[in-house]
């Protein structure tokens, strides 16, 4: 396990994403910012209390993957609350990390099935340059580049026991 972030450095990492938001001005139409589950939705909710911003929602893009087939049976599919409209606003889509790009398009996916927003924007803890969908981020707190076998281990309270960034071997 190689440390890369403690939760000091997490929150300076939120403060960054906070300041990256401020400059754009994507903080200053109606925005709402909408976390993926597990980790993505505590991320929206830091920001938000960073930012001021009221409407936080979460999604779980379970039944939205693209390997909802492969993964069948053992998916387990958790609650999605977005209670605001979001039709004619500035979403910020929050996640811990993105990789293949794959989770966002689920994300934009149920996004769209709740209204069409003015703009979305795509806000990550921890980017690594592994893409196969072209999907980019606009707001990033971090960019890491692990070797291959390696992977990115984000924890964030409450979900997890505290908040910490980690490269780990692949299991």
């Amino acid at each position: 396990m190689y440390p890369v972030a403690d939760a000091a450095r997490i929150d300076q990492l939120l403060d960054s994403l906070a300041e990256q938001i401020r400059r754009t001005g994507a903080d200053r139409n109606r925005p709402a910012l909408i976390g993926i589950r597990r980790r993505g939705d505590v991320i929206a909710q830091r920001l938000g209390k960073k930012l001021g911003v009221a409407d936080v929602g979460s999604i779980d893009i379970t039944l939205y993957r693209d390997d909802l087939s492969e993964t069948g049976a053992a998916a387990r599919v958790g609650g999605t609350s977005i209670p605001f409209d979001i039709a004619g606003r500035d979403v910020i889509l929050c996640d811990d990390v993105i990789m293949t790009g794959r989770s966002i398009l689920a994300a934009l996916r149920e996004i769209l099935d709740f209204g069409r927003p003015a703009r979305i924007h795509l806000c990550v803890l921890v980017e690594r340059p592994e893409r196969e969908i072209p999907i980019q981020p606009e707001f990033i707190g971090l960019k890491l580049r692990p070797q291959p076998g390696e992977k990115i281990d984000v924890r964030l309270s409450p979900t997890d026991e505290s908040d910490r960034i980690t490269i780990n071997p692949r299991a």
